[in-house]
């Protein structure tokens, strides 16, 4: 009998992502709670979504936003993330996805206590939703071979992908 090891909160693994309707929800970030001390955050592994954490002069920010070829993908399907009409400001393009932040608080079989930070993407129609889905299936799944790291790494190391 083959026993999987118990989970670890440390772990910083993919995860796969959960479906919701038209969309899904992916773990990013977990939340250490440590009495006594501020809190320490475990970026998790994946390749969807931007590492969250920004540095900025008022400290962290935790931002999502896709990483760039998922952004140039989508910008193929969809159009630009936000529209320049003719007169007026710059607005979000209505056909984008929608992301906000979805906490979980998680009690581990050690006595470790976190919160898992998940984004959740919202697709604004199933066609496209679908599309995304069959696209980026093996990152949705946490299935990203160790070559196609590879080639992602090499990528960023040129200067393509820009800063965190």
């Amino acid at each position: 009998m083959n026993l999987a090891p118990p989970p670890v909160a440390t772990a910083i693994d993919a995860v796969p992502a959960r479906w919701l309707d038209c969309g899904f929800r992916l773990l990013v970030l977990r939340q250490f709670h440590i009495a006594g001390a501020p809190p320490a955050f475990a970026v998790i592994e994946q390749r969807l979504l931007r590492t969250p954490q920004r540095f900025s002069r008022h400290g962290l920010s935790f931002a999502n936003t896709f990483v760039p070829e998922v952004m140039a993908w989508l910008i193929d399907q969809l159009g630009r993330p936000s529209l320049r009409p003719a007169a007026g400001p710059a607005r979000r393009n209505p056909r984008w996805p929608a992301l906000g932040w979805h906490g979980e608080d998680r009690l581990w079989p050690d006595g470790t206590r976190t919160t898992e930070w998940f984004v959740d993407v919202r697709f604004q129609d199933t066609a496209t939703w679908t599309a995304f889905r069959t696209h980026w299936r093996q990152r949705l799944t946490g299935e990203l071979a160790t070559d196609a790291r590879d080639s992602i790494d090499a990528t960023s190391a040129h200067g393509e992908s820009g800063p965190p």
